[in-house]
């Protein structure tokens, strides 16, 4: 399908309007979502992982050279007002802003922190965007919070925003009520991240959002990744010695273990084959959130590669097991550590965009 024909003109919009950004072979860029930082009391989601959130910026990526690209939804408006968050969190916008030296700082804004555009007294107000273009020679990389390709939230949101921030702040947030998202809902995440899907295809891009807080690298979903994993374990072992037969043994039973537990107790809308259709398009791109209970997941950009790591404390989850068999490295004696779940090359990624969208 044309670009033109505006089947996503929101989407598009986007596209052609979002902030431009190089990058070169010498570029580096975290990319986090979904923080959801608040006051700082029972109900703030960001206090489970702030130490964790703090440690990972100040002692690995600034260190390492990052620029930082916050993609919406770091500050929970709907439940707390903007100056009890940045009072805070002073310490951690006085971190973001340190990124800038190292060669960039953006934040585009979500539907939860929307009502900073245009807010003069904030601390990020230069640095926000409603979406960034990351370019990479001939390529695109385009960086939004993903609520964008809902059209009921984008076309009725100030109103609709008015009514949840006054049900979730007066109603909700005092009785206890889980406040309503996207990310709670498997379909419409699944219709989100579809539509989203389609239009990267249809420009030939690649979409990196947050939203849904679910990690997704390559458009493929948990049952794809076991499959290809097992597929790879399966040919090493008929050319493996004695010994590391034993080992390739192991981690197929505990893989087709997680496979099993996929289909017995996964949404049928989640296993499909590449999610979305029966051809695996890497065009989509999730760094999940940062408020998951076992720990923080990002995107990274090194240079020509891509990667969707996963921070956590002790021990990971099994949802978060390395498709490419990486093993935890502990950042310094802090107990926090960082697995890459998964990586490729920017240039594979856009080889399969245009051969196959």
């Amino acid at each position: 399908m044309r670009l033109h024909q505006k089947k996503h003109p929101h989407l598009e919009k986007l596209l052609s309007t979002a902030k431009t950004v190089q990058l070169d072979s010498s570029s580096k860029v975290l990319i986090l979502s979904d923080l959801h930082m608040g006051n700082g009391g029972r109900r703030d989601e960001f206090r489970r992982n702030a130490r964790l959130v703090r440690s990972m910026l100040r002692d690995y990526y600034l260190p390492g050279s990052y620029s930082l690209a916050l993609n919406g939804d770091v500050e929970e408006l709907f439940k707390f007002s903007v100056d009890s968050i940045t009072e805070r969190w002073a310490e951690m916008y006085d971190l973001f802003l340190r990124f800038e030296k190292n060669g960039f700082l953006w934040k585009t804004y979500g539907n939860h922190d929307s009502d900073l555009d245009g807010e003069r007294g904030y601390r990020l107000a230069p640095y926000l965007q409603e979406a960034v273009k990351f370019v990479y020679g001939d390529e695109t990389l385009l960086l939004f919070h993903g609520h964008q390709a809902s059209i009921l939230l984008w076309e009725t949101y100030p109103l609709v925003s008015r009514a949840i921030i006054l049900f979730l702040r007066y109603i909700a947030k005092p009785i206890g009520i889980r406040n309503f998202s996207s990310a709670y809902n498997s379909r419409r995440r699944f219709a989100i991240e579809k539509s989203i899907y389609d239009f990267s295809n249809q420009a030939k891009i690649v979409s990196i959002i947050g939203h849904t807080h679910r990690p997704l690298f390559e458009s493929l979903s948990k049952v794809d990744h076991l499959n290809y994993r097992i597929e790879e374990l399966c040919r090493l072992y008929a050319s493996a010695d004695g010994g590391e037969k034993q080992g390739i043994q192991e981690q197929i039973s505990e893989l087709k273990a997680e496979l099993d537990a996929c289909f017995s107790q996964g949404k049928r809308i989640g296993l499909r084959s590449g999610r979305y259709n029966n051809i695996v398009i890497p065009s989509v791109f999730n760094s999940g959130c940062a408020i998951g209970k076992r720990g923080v997941t990002a995107i990274e950009i090194d240079g020509d590669r891509i990667r969707l790591v996963y921070w956590f404390k002790g021990k990971p989850g099994r949802r978060y097991v390395s498709d490419r068999n990486h093993e935890p490295e502990q950042l310094g004696n802090t107990g926090f550590y960082r697995i890459v779940l998964n990586e490729d090359q920017l240039d594979y990624v856009f080889s399969r965009i245009h051969l196959l969208a």
